[in-house]
């Protein structure tokens, strides 16, 4: 009997310092794209592995152009886009859109897929100037960036690397108070982050100031001290899927399904 073969598993680009190759198709895009949103005065940052660039050095090779948007901004980025010849899509209501031509694409992104996260105001403010494949533009604070990707925890993708990376980078510059506001009652995730990067850069603690290690660790021992045992499940908030069996099968609650539910609830139509 034939032994079956297991897919082939993508495999993942190595992180580097040299500037990638991108083919003008793309970077002509790209430039069309950030062209149209400045010329309609669309609020937005550049993110995802363009801003990571611009924060760490780190290029990687991508095939989308990711810009953060609030909700309503990212509506009317999509009518322009489509004024354009662009094929848009909403794929996913909450947090994600795309606009398609040929093989290249724009995420139109307003937040996490599990709506804990959501792109404000404030996250366009903040923006810092930038000049992306030669078009003058704003990419998302460091603060913003790292914050955007605590939750980029799943089986198939997991951007804790990019965490690391960018406090080695930018640690002893970051606006923790900023952080620790913007993570709110999720603290614990920042944590575990800043506990993976010190594992990582064992040599590099200093990067994270002591007070920000120190209200991190008092907060944790005083949860600990008096852990709740009625205090909501929260898995599902990581990875609905590797999580199933917790809310499927043993009776945990979807804390997942209760945010993303409340998030539709202000959404605005973007057809």
């Amino acid at each position: 009997m034939l032994e079956r073969q297991r897919p082939l598993t993508p495999p993942i680009a190595e992180t580097s310092s040299y500037p990638v190759q991108i083919p003008e198709a793309q970077r002509s895009l790209f430039r069309q794209v950030l062209a149209l949103f400045e010329q309609k005065k669309v609020s937005y940052a550049v993110a995802g592995a363009l801003a990571l660039q611009e924060h760490t050095g780190i290029h990687r090779d991508t095939k989308d152009l990711d810009a953060f948007l609030t909700p309503e901004n990212a509506a009317l980025a999509l009518r322009y886009l489509r004024q354009e010849g662009f094929d848009c899509e909403v794929c996913d209501p909450v947090w994600l859109y795309k606009a398609h031509r040929g093989v290249f694409y724009v995420d139109l992104i307003t937040g996490m897929s599990n709506a804990v996260i959501v792109v404000e105001d404030s996250w366009i403010s903040r923006a810092q100037p930038a000049v992306v494949h030669g078009t003058p533009t704003r990419v998302l604070a460091a603060e913003e960036l790292l914050v955007s990707k605590l939750f980029v925890t799943r089986h198939e993708r997991f951007d804790g690397a990019d965490i690391a990376h960018m406090v080695y980078a930018v640690g002893n510059r970051l606006d923790w108070p900023r952080v620790f506001e913007l993570v709110g009652e999720h603290w614990e995730l920042l944590l575990w982050a800043l506990i993976f990067f010190r594992y990582v850069y064992p040599g590099e603690t200093h990067c994270v100031p002591t007070e920000v290690w120190q209200s991190l660790i008092v907060r944790f021992q005083d949860v600990i001290g008096r852990a709740d045992p009625h205090t909501r499940f929260r898995g599902s908030l990581i990875d609905d899927k590797m999580f199933a069996v917790d809310v499927k099968d043993w009776g945990k609650e979807n804390l997942l399904l209760e945010y993303r539910l409340r998030r539709l609830k202000t959404i605005p139509d973007v057809r």
